[in-house]
This record gives structure tokens, sequence and C-alpha cells, in this order.
């Protein structure tokens, strides 16, 4: 077993600082601190994307529609269904890809050590 505590997780630079916590052929997890202002621009993966809002609220546009998400809104992407992810006020969000890797876009490498 590995756990990892979200809110301990250090993310300076906010999404320029996206921490990889695990990586393997059935998934990749990331957690991405969003500072005030801060945005992933309209963007799609070639994998299932799970977003999971952990704190702070996000504004996330998809297919034409807009939502606002307070902590605690998960949000499912098919594979190259175009959306974005802003947070006017800063937020923590953790993202699930699914395969991995799927032909994806994402840079984030840096993996964070689960505790115990």
């Amino acid at each position: 077993m590995r756990t990892w505590n979200l809110h301990e997780i250090e993310t300076p630079g906010g999404s320029r600082s996206p921490v990889v916590l695990d990586s393997d052929e059935a998934a990749r997890a990331v957690l991405i601190g969003l500072d005030p202002g801060q945005e992933l621009g309209e963007h799609q993966v070639k994998e299932h994307a799970f977003v999971l809002v952990l704190d702070g609220t996000v504004r996330v546009d998809a297919g034409g529609q807009s939502r606002d998400a307070p902590p605690g809104t998960l949000f499912t992407f098919e594979p190259d269904e175009r959306h974005s992810v802003a947070s006017d006020e800063g937020a923590r969000i953790l993202l699930f890809f699914a395969p991995w890797p799927g032909a994806g876009h994402y840079r984030g490498d840096a993996e964070a050590a689960p505790e115990g």
C-alpha cells in the first residue's frame, strides 16, 4: 500500500509544477496546484481523464458548457475531449489518466514520494 497526504504536498509554481504521484501502464495520478488566476488552457489528452477538485473552486469548460466546481467535484473526459480548467482564487486538483500512456501530451515527470 502507498499513501499520500495531498494537502501536504507542495506545488510551487502552480500549474507549471505538476507532481506525478504514481505512473504505470494502468494509470497516472498527478497533483496540480493552480495559483490564483492560473489555468490549464483548452487541451485534450489521449487517455480517459478524471479531474477531482480538492481545494478551492475551479471553472471547467468543455463541449460548450461551463461549470464552477467546489471541492469534492469530479469531472470525467473521454479521450480527445477538449476542455479547460481555471481558478480565479486558486485551487488544488488531482488528475487521473487511464490507461497510461496513451500518446498524451503531459510533461510533468517529477514524482512525489508516498508516505510511510
